[in-house]
């Protein structure tokens, strides 16, 4: 496989720079043995990694916290209010709110301790739900309370997710990093599905303890990150730029590297189609009078989907080229929402789009662990928040984009244009040299 083409000149053996793989996960050499084995050679398997699972395990839980309080907020909402418009501004109102938020976060990241950053985060969530849920059981939680909690909570969780993505650079050698990727999409698959029900049963069971429930599992993941011994970014050698001229100089590292560039053509309408596709085939059982139970195993079925894919990326990712595994799954997506599309009207219509939703973790490992190693670690935050924000704003409009089409043309035609939609992004990942060029994964250098 092809040499990663780094976007800056490497650095010489002899320049100081953080050792990426800290002695407390690689067994020492005993007296007698050969000291000149290297690092990678030390290295134990990605579930050895100390530093990575408990960053890994302190997200789990913050995932699982938010899955909980997502589900219970609108419930809440509801019954203080006896209003379901203002049930649904505040998921609005939390959607927009990460958004504002990722591109100051990735910026955040860049210049101050990651591991600080993460820290405040779930010392605020903390607290503000434990707040909210001491207030439920008092019969003080007003509307203007659940605002502050929401807009806090919302700005928390992009600056956590944002530091948390772009600390794994430094916690993994480059050999894991798209493994590392793939055990995050598992992570967030799978407390996407166990969350929210057992969000509902506490709400059910209390209406305090979705909130109670989730400031514990920020506890626990505060805990877990204040065990982590190793840095999570590098050291910088250049004094911090002001926040529009740090904004400006990761756009332009974006805009210059042809494979990010690239990685933003096929994130965003990728991302876009799936949320469409799903939001459609949803509308389309139920007008064609399924119940709301073979509803429910629809979106189950693409949960379980995405999650056995998450599990089988590692393996799926060894045994093809980077290039070839992008074009693959590039293909085959548009391929399987078409056939989705045959059968618009049928439960079967989840299972092609399922097996879409299975490949798009290999796909989010690959091309996401090759930014993180391309990426100098200086510009890892700027970097993942433009990324994000063009996928999640382009999804954020994919069920009005699905309403409006379905509302002059059939399920079948909608759904169709949305694999049409991942066609372009196949034929741009076709003949892109950014995509062509990907090689081994190999860290680039950071100069500060």
């Amino acid at each position: 496989m092809a040499a990663v083409r780094a976007p800056r000149r490497p650095a010489p053996a002899s320049a100081a720079a953080p050792n990426l793989y800290a002695l407390e996960d690689v067994v020492q050499p005993t007296a007698g043995e050969p000291s000149a084995t290297t690092a990678t050679e030390l290295l134990p398997s990605l579930w050895r990694n100390r530093a990575f699972n408990l960053l890994w395990v302190s997200q789990c839980l913050s995932d699982a916290g938010t899955a909980m309080s997502n589900l219970a907020l609108p419930l809440l909402v509801l019954q203080v209010t006896r209003s379901p418009a203002q049930a649904g501004l505040v998921g609005t109102i939390s959607l927009l709110v990460s958004m504002v938020c990722r591109l100051p976060a990735g910026v955040l990241t860049d210049r101050l301790d990651r591991r600080r950053l993460m820290v405040i985060c779930d010392a605020f969530r903390v607290t503000a739900y434990t707040a909210l849920g001491v207030a439920i059981l008092t019969g003080v939680a007003s509307m203007a309370m659940i605002m502050v909690v929401v807009i806090g909570g919302a700005a928390a969780n992009s600056l956590f997710s944002t530091a948390e993505h772009a600390a794994v650079r430094n916690l993994v050698p480059s050999e894991h990093l798209s493994d590392a990727v793939a055990r995050n999409e598992a992570r967030a698959y799978g407390t996407s599905l166990a969350g929210p029900p057992l969000g509902g049963l506490l709400f059910g069971l209390a209406r305090s303890l979705p909130f109670l429930g989730n400031a514990l599992s920020h506890l626990l993941s505060l805990a877990a990150l204040l065990l982590i011994r190793r840095p999570m970014q590098q050291p910088r050698e250049q004094p911090a730029q002001s926040g529009g001229a740090a904004g400006i100089e990761g756009l332009r590292f974006v805009l210059d590297n042809p494979f990010l560039r690239a990685l933003l053509l096929i994130a965003a309408p990728l991302n876009m189609a799936f949320t469409g596709m799903i939001f459609t085939i949803v509308v389309s059982l139920q007008r064609s009078g399924n119940s709301s139970f073979a509803v429910g195993l629809a979106s189950m079925i693409f949960g379980l989907g995405g999650l056995l894919g998450a599990i089988a990326a590692p393996t799926m990712q060894g045994r093809l080229r980077l290039p070839t595994l992008v074009l693959l799954i590039s293909w085959t997506t548009a391929l399987l929402m078409a056939a989705s599309a045959c059968v618009s009207s049928s439960m079967l219509a989840a299972v092609p789009l399922a097996a879409a939703v299975f490949l798009g973790p290999t796909a989010n490992a690959a091309l996401f662990g090759y930014q993180a190693a391309i990426t100098p670690d200086h510009l890892q935050g700027r970097v993942l928040s433009m990324v994000y924000l063009a996928a999640t704003s382009m999804g954020a409009f994919a069920p009005g984009l699905a309403g409006l089409l379905m509302a002059h043309l059939s399920a079948e035609t909608t759904m169709l244009i949305f694999a049409l939609i991942v066609a372009v992004a196949a034929i741009t990942a076709s003949f892109s040299s950014g995509i062509k060029s990907m090689g081994a994964v190999t860290l680039s250098d950071d100069v500060g």
